[in-house]
């Protein structure tokens, strides 16, 4: 992945000079979720086995979304709709396509370990607070505090009158602090989404939720700027065409992660999978 100076961020992708200018020249926006830099670093490889020439672009979700409209990225593989992403969506909506969804049933969550077996709804976090304390304070752990399951978080804190913070760190973060209390069995509350590798590593269970205060749930889709499809109509089919369990996805994700190379993992699953990836390109 190619990371983005502060300057580049700042300006919004304006001065990308890597806009595909070539029928074979295609560059994926990616962010640092699991999901994202998993099925990124697949396709990738996959387009390339195509004879495109594919760039990697790592950015914040927000900048994703108006390099998609600016017509500065070609792809982006992930948006939650109808509500994860929409906030994101709404100031592009003519500007971008939003395609075909390749995985089914994606929910943000918050999270204990399946141990904690008392703790059932997010309700039951009001009376067992003390048990949360971190630095003196009930915290719920949580990733980025621009990201939508952060906002969520805030809601539940909210409607459930949990008297808790919310402590924003990364995805990285979040997952160093759930893989050192889940190793010690103590007590921990994450925000956490399917798909994630992490449901594959550890017994996790997710907190009821009666409120919705992290939604209905979402389906997950790939973007592009508007015309990409006229442009692009072999990369349309196969990416309309591509579509995950969540088992399969998760296994992706572990792969990676066990691997500890997003490139190697990518390949390595890739080769384990090759007639659901021939599925996929139409090669049956």
């Amino acid at each position: 992945m190619k990371p983005l100076t502060p300057l580049f961020l700042a300006c919004g992708l304006a001065g990308l000079s890597m806009t595909a200018s070539a029928d074979d020249t295609l560059t994926i926006g990616t962010n640092n979720w699991s999901e994202n830099i998993a099925v990124s670093h697949m396709w990738q490889q996959l387009l390339e086995a195509q004879g495109y020439d594919v760039e990697l672009t790592t950015t914040g979700k927000s900048v994703l979304f108006s390099g998609l409209a600016q017509g500065d990225l070609d792809i982006s593989l992930e948006v939650w709709l109808p509500n994860g992403d929409a906030q994101y969506l709404k100031p592009y909506e003519d500007k971008i396509a939003v395609h075909d969804a390749w995985y089914d049933g994606a929910q943000d969550e918050l999270v204990v370990p399946a141990y904690m077996n008392d703790i059932d709804s997010i309700s039951d976090l009001k009376a067992n607070a003390e048990r949360f304390a971190y630095q003196g304070q009930p915290t719920i752990i949580g990733i980025e505090s621009g990201s939508a399951i952060s906002g969520e978080t805030v809601n539940a804190i909210e409607r459930y009158d949990l008297p808790f913070r919310q402590l924003n760190s990364s995805g990285p973060a979040m997952l160093a602090a759930l893989e050192e209390a889940y190793a010690n069995e103590e007590p921990i509350a994450v925000t956490l989404w399917q798909p994630h590798w992490a449901y594959a590593q550890y017994d996790l269970k997710a907190l009821e939720d009666p409120k919705q205060s992290y939604g209905g749930g979402d389906d997950i889709m790939w973007m592009s700027p508007k015309g990409f499809g006229e442009r692009h109509p072999e990369v349309t089919e196969m990416l309309d065409t591509w579509h995950m369990s969540h088992a399969q996805l998760a296994d992706l994700m572990l792969t990676i992660e066990k691997v500890g190379d997003p490139t190697q993992g990518a390949k390595q699953w890739i080769e384990g999978h090759r007639d659901l990836v021939d599925s996929w390109l139409d090669k049956e």
